[in-house]
């Protein structure tokens, strides 16, 4: 697919490839697959999706055994634009989203998708630039003269992205942020500022470059509760209860027999 022809948005997901094979997005993918290996380990199902990024495996840990990767480009084996899922409504357990809605025109539009396609109580896991950082501050720095990836995109910080999600009913069940450092390109500089990975984590646990979100999709049931309309019935037609019509019976026949006494005695 040529530049020409191309959709809006799908270039900037494309331009992701070489960015991840450099220092720093190596550095960025190794944190952020570390986390999606813990997390999808223990999540099963039968379906589930990665978008885009066709040519990492992130679900390689998970144990669900139909994973396919979505994207508008190959390798993807199942190419489908992200706005509009070519996926059977909620006939998925797990969708995996890698840095995919602050590159999107329409970041709205995919949540109600992945909401759409989700079985109720499946997972989502959202990985995306944390826009109160280091990286955020280079972001807002370079973004209007910087057209590379990923400065070009729309960082979405995580209590927006909270709220988007407890619109659409998901719960925040984990999460984590990572990469503390600057977004320096040396390699030689990030392995000597690794000890701010451990120091951010502890001090300062909201600044972290990136960040992984898992949350779950909840459907509230509804119990009928049926009123006792024979109780109520006969509270309104005022009819006793079986246990005193005993009871009634048993006084209307001592009263019989009084009168009776005392109409022969009337005869004597």
């Amino acid at each position: 697919m040529s530049n020409e022809n191309a959709a809006p948005g799908v270039e900037r997901r494309r331009d992701a490839r070489p960015w991840y094979d450099t220092t720093l997005g190596t550095y960025v993918l190794e944190r952020e697959q570390a986390y999606i290996d813990a997390a999808v380990s223990d999540i099963f199902g039968f379906n589930a999706l990665q978008f885009g990024l066709p040519q990492y495996d992130l679900l390689r840990a998970s144990r669900i055994a139909t994973r396919l990767t979505l994207g508008t480009y190959r390798p993807a084996r199942l190419r489908t634009d992200f706005e509009n899922l070519a996926v059977a409504s909620q006939s998925v357990d797990l969708i995996v989203m890698p840095h995919v809605l602050e590159f999107s025109s329409a970041p709205h539009q995919i949540l109600r998708e992945v909401e759409r396609v989700l079985i109720p109580e499946g997972h989502v896991l959202i990985t995306g630039f944390n826009p109160l950082s280091l990286w955020g501050a280079y972001h807002a720095l370079s973004r209007r003269c910087n057209d590379e990836y990923p400065w070009r995109g729309r960082f979405i910080s995580l209590p927006r992205l909270k709220d988007w999600l407890a619109l659409l009913g998901f719960e925040v069940v984990a999460g984590k942020l990572s990469c503390y450092v600057p977004p320096l390109q040396n390699g030689k500089w990030l392995t000597r500022l690794q000890f701010m990975e451990a120091a951010g984590d502890r001090w300062w646990p909201l600044g972290g470059g990136v960040y992984c979100l898992l949350a779950k999709k909840r459907v509230h049931s509804m119990r009928l509760i049926l009123p006792s309309w024979s109780e109520r019935l006969a509270a309104q037609r005022g009819i006793a209860p079986v246990a005193q019509k005993g009871a009634q019976k048993g006084s209307r026949h001592i009263h019989q027999k009084q009168t009776r006494e005392q109409q022969e005695n009337e005869l004597v």
